[in-house]
């Protein structure tokens, strides 16, 4: 049984300009923030809802141009001329190729780390370069929250589960956590005992958040450093642009297997959301593309899972839908292309011709004449 109901879910040009240059279930039973092997919730002793004043918690601002649409236009002259990520000491470099392995510092549940390392860039107020990578290693696993009394017992009752929330003047902010050591953390600083820790997915998260009376959401509020609001509106861009299934961006945050790799055709070849980096080379100049050239020659498409990927690299490019047709047609037009490389900014995959076949086969199957 989940915390939160799910809802229902509800052309560009051919990517083939140049340019220069642990795997668990999602938790949803109520676990101790005391972790006791068996599991079970808290004892009621106190008042989760006044938990963490508003004061411990400021809003950080976040600029929503940093979160911009396609098509829209830089956000200042200096960005349209910025030089190549090479020389821009502000770019965010190439993540790590694989997640590392996630603590489970609450019994059963593994911490969502790649949150937790995004927050730990963190020292004082947030920039929001920073908090657009909180943003999208959000994006994958399951949240940690702190529920008003026995959770498992109100689960079982049928009722309502209140979450612990920080108040910002007339505003709520949930508050919620990348892992067990962070809540526990909570839990000491505030001393309320009356408490449950639950792991929720981080989608149904959200859009418990967006239909509801909250201002955004408050991660690891307790921490000196490492702490970080995301508002509202940056929260529905996220799941505005989201796959409602994370195909993608759970296989790369998952145990690397030699099925990695085809798990996350398969999701192309099913129409999961793709972006590319695009962006004009000189003034009046034509869009060019991103690619990713290794020093040896080979030539890898730059392919994002969500726009927040692109973004959080700090390059300056603009994020553009492709569909799976229009990736077919680049890679089957350009032999010199060796693949696609995806969500640079780690975890990423290299996917090469031979792996990315079932897709290079859908320009043929288009191209074929009809019976």
């Amino acid at each position: 049984m989940a915390l939160f109901s799910r809802r229902k879910k509800s052309d560009s040009d051919d990517a083939s300009a140049d340019r220069p240059d642990t795997t668990i279930e999602p938790g949803e039973q109520p676990v101790d923030p005391a972790g006791p092997s068996d599991a079970a919730p808290a004892t009621d002793t106190g008042d989760a809802a006044e938990a963490p004043a508003a004061e411990a918690t400021p809003t950080v601002g976040i600029s929503m141009s940093s979160f911009r649409g396609v098509g829209a236009a830089p956000e200042t002259p200096a960005e349209a001329s910025a030089p190549p990520v090479a020389a821009r000491p502000s770019a965010r470099q190439p993540g790590a190729m694989v997640a590392p392995e996630a603590p489970e510092t609450m019994p059963g549940l593994r911490d969502n780390v790649l949150l937790s390392n995004a927050l730990a860039e963190i020292e004082g107020t947030a920039e929001p370069a920073q908090l657009l990578n909180v943003a999208r290693q959000l994006l994958q696993g399951h949240v940690f929250l702190r529920v008003k009394g026995n959770a498992r017992a109100l689960m079982e009752e049928g009722k309502d589960l209140p979450l612990a929330v920080a108040n910002n003047g007339d505003e709520q902010l949930v508050l919620g956590y990348s892992g067990g050591m962070a809540l526990r953390a909570s839990v000491d600083a505030d001393g309320d005992l009356d408490t449950s820790a639950m792991a929720q997915p981080v989608l149904a998260l959200l859009r418990h958040i967006i239909d509801g009376p909250y201002a955004g959401i408050v991660l690891n509020p307790a921490a000196a450093n490492g702490r970080a609001v995301l508002p509202k509106a940056l929260l529905e861009r996220m799941v505005a642009e989201v796959d409602p299934q994370l195909r993608i961006k759970t296989a790369l945050c998952d145990e690397r297997t030699d099925a990695t790799a085809s798990t996350v055709v398969d999701a192309i070849v099913d129409d999961a959301p793709m972006w590319i980096a695009v962006n004009q080379t000189e003034e009046g100049g034509p869009m060019g593309v991103a690619e990713s050239r290794a020093a040896t020659g080979e030539r890898f498409l730059e392919v994002f899972s969500h726009p927040l990927e692109l973004l959080a690299l700090g390059r300056g490019d603009q994020p553009l839908p492709i569909r799976k047709i229009q990736l077919a047609k680049a890679l089957a037009q350009d032999a010199g292309l060796t693949g696609i490389l995806i969500d640079a900014a780690g975890p990423w995959i290299r996917l090469d011709r031979d792996e990315l076949a079932p897709v290079i086969a859908l320009a043929a199957e288009e191209a074929a004449p009809t019976a």
